[in-house]
């Protein structure tokens, strides 16, 4: 019975120490990654951190043109208030804000994206 009790208050100690090395958050901020920049403002983007339900983003969704998964992936509802110096690979912190950005001449040459969009203010941090 020690031996249980033992073991289960390691177990415990080992958990809540785990979680105080986790990263916070801040309410409604969100890192993501910029997977695809693709021709016409057609982005493929991921949910690095932060937490979004499945309503937001496609839990897994594969690009048929390379083939590629991606995990927690969304596209952009605004591309033109995406800002140009974000590249392919590069990580950034946003906050969904549906408010009317610029408007923007965009192509309609194809490229897959994930069905599901994103209103995206990015942010510094």
């Amino acid at each position: 019975m020690k031996r249980l009790f033992f073991l289960s208050s390691i177990f415990l100690f080992s958990i809540s120490a785990d979680k105080c090395n986790e990263k916070k958050t801040a309410d409604g901020e969100y890192k993501a990654k910029l997977e695809t920049k693709a021709l016409c403002m057609n982005y493929t983007l991921t949910l690095q951190e932060g937490n979004l339900d499945t309503s937001f983003v496609n839990a897994s969704w594969t690009d048929e043109t390379t083939n590629k998964t991606y995990k927690n992936a969304f596209g952009l509802v605004n591309p033109c208030d995406f800002p140009a110096s974000i590249k392919e690979g590069d990580e950034f912190w946003f906050v969904i804000d549906s408010t009317r950005g610029k408007d923007c001449a965009v192509c309609l040459a194809y490229y897959p994206t994930p069905p599901k969009k994103i209103w995206v203010k990015v942010i510094t941090k």
